[in-house]
């Protein structure tokens, strides 16, 4: 990894991580949020809030000082989880693809979460998939809502919308102060040392001779974000966060298309891009950051040097695959 991408994780973007806080994050578990927890536990009491059904993924956070629960957001039910905590990080999401449950898990649960925990500050991941389909348009927090996933994930995008609503809407009830935070593509690498992220999967897809599929309004643009830029960014998300709910894109700087990436991804590990328009994919979402970096949360890892590490997180992988002596203790 080089040395800006490490530095990421050096530089708080503001105040809020100046004492120790208590934070909970749930979803704690998933690609995004434990690299979250991990970064925040350094400095930080955390709390990780999950079914825990990985249990390695239990014993990573546990051995860096994440407190673990078993919680599942669908019932609802949240014994022993802590009250009037410094920060609620809301990671959480359930993509079943139907519908009753969709609703309740990512929707309902929010709100009965901030009902239980009353946080000083709240922070709900969305996502960029609530925007309507706009090709190449660059959308701003403002730009019409819509059923974004629909050719792949039926559920999401609606549920993603409905969670905002319930979010907002709690954020005034109970005066908590909130950020929403709509995220693009999540991408980087994982505490093991593995690419994580959707070009994560466009690797495997390339590996195994598979094309791409692509959306027909091409370029199919984005704006990736990495992980450790992801957890850099949350304390100014938390500084950000207001009665009625603050709202940004949370993405980074550089638009990027899906077509160059991957590109960029398989020159870099010997593989051949190849891609294949269709309708039963999401097409490419661009957003607006100016928000974000007027709060002090604008990304410092460059897609090139990103996806470099990604690449190189993904060769590394394929050298301990077929390294016999990878895994033993015996040196």
């Amino acid at each position: 990894m080089s040395k800006n991408i490490s530095d990421a994780r050096l530089e708080p973007t503001s105040d809020w991580s100046a004492s120790p806080r208590t934070v909970v994050i749930t979803g704690v578990t998933g690609q995004v949020a434990e690299v979250v927890a991990t970064e925040l536990s350094r400095d930080n009491q955390v709390v990780g809030l999950a079914r825990f059904t990985d249990e390695a993924a239990r014993r990573r956070l546990e051995e860096c000082g994440v407190e673990c629960i078993p919680t599942d957001l669908l019932t609802a039910e949240f014994v022993g989880v802590p009250t009037d905590v410094d920060a609620v990080l809301n990671f959480a999401v359930v993509k079943s693809q139907r519908w009753d449950v969709d609703l309740r898990a990512n929707a309902e649960s929010a709100g009965l979460l901030m009902a239980h925990i009353k946080p000083k500050a709240f922070m709900h991941c969305s996502s960029t998939g609530v925007y309507a389909a706009a090709g190449s348009k660059v959308l701003e927090e403002r730009s019409p809502l819509g059923d974004n996933h629909a050719p792949i994930m039926p559920t999401y995008s609606i549920s993603k919308i409905a969670a905002e609503e319930v979010v907002r809407t709690m954020c005034r009830l109970l005066n908590i102060p909130t950020t929403i935070a709509r995220l693009n593509v999540p991408y980087g690498v994982g505490p093991l040392g593995e690419p994580r992220g959707w070009p994560a999967f466009h690797l495997a897809m390339m590996q195994a001779g598979m094309a791409i599929p692509v959306e027909a309004d091409q370029p199919n643009l984005f704006n990736p974000i990495n992980l450790l830029d992801i957890a850099a960014s949350i304390p100014a998300l938390l500084e950000a966060a207001t009665v009625p709910a603050t709202i940004l894109n949370w993405a980074g700087a550089e638009q990027v298309s899906l077509e160059e990436w991957c590109e960029f991804l398989a020159d870099r590990c010997g593989l051949t891009a190849s891609f294949e328009v269709t309708d039963s994919t999401i097409g490419g979402v661009t957003v607006d950051t100016s928000k974000l970096q007027s709060i002090g949360g604008a990304t410092k890892v460059s897609w090139q040097e990103g996806f470099a590490a990604l690449a190189d997180a993904y060769l590394a992988g394929q050298d301990s695959s077929s390294d016999p002596t990878a895994g033993s203790t015996e040196r």
